[in-house]
């Protein structure tokens, strides 16, 4: 296994670790900080895969499938408990998500069919969106005392949500043709 994808790997096996101290920052506020170390960890790796992958030609099939899976199951599992707590309306999780299988489904038929649908610009918008939300809304709850984090991390989720349905949509209607398949 090379480089990249062990670092796609090591994200994938940080989310239990993550999981568990954004449990733990619910009653003791330091694994609220050690949730945002993981998260931030985390977020970094995805970042460095990509680089790294590309620079060395070591892309993969496993890479290609796993990587956007492993930013998946980072994000949404800080959506879900954020879900839990209070702090994303779970409507609007719903709504990710819903583009999320949507996307993914496509992308199954299109495959089944021999075409490669590659992930476009807003996509990846989105997700960095999202990779910056999550962060500032874990520091939101790290320093209560300063609310406006928490303004400024809703921003973040809001924008998010207008970009994966912005992406979403965009997504369907530049690869329409699978639809007609």
């Amino acid at each position: 296994m090379n480089l990249p994808n062990k670092l796609t790997v090591a994200r994938v096996i940080t989310v239990p670790f993550f999981v568990m101290a954004y449990i733990l920052g619910l009653k003791w506020l330091a694994g609220f900080w050690i949730s945002l170390f993981l998260f931030i960890a985390a977020s970094f790796t995805d970042m460095l895969d990509g680089k790294i992958a590309r620079k060395r030609n070591l892309v993969t099939n496993f890479g290609k499938i796993m990587d956007p899976l492993a930013d998946k199951i980072l994000v949404y599992s800080a959506f879900c408990l954020m879900v839990g707590d209070g702090t994303v309306p779970a409507w609007m999780f719903i709504i990710i998500l819903a583009r999320e299988f949507a996307v993914s489904g496509m992308r199954t038929v299109a495959a089944s069919e021999g075409l490669v649908v590659a992930a476009g610009m807003s996509g990846k918008i989105k997700t960095v969106l999202q990779m910056i939300a999550v962060p500032v809304l874990i520091l939101a709850h790290a320093l209560p005392q300063f609310p406006v984090i928490m303004t400024v991390g809703q921003v973040f989720l809001w924008a998010s949500l207008i970009m994966t349905i912005y992406s979403g949509i965009e997504y369907i209607v530049k690869n329409k043709e699978v639809f007609s398949q």
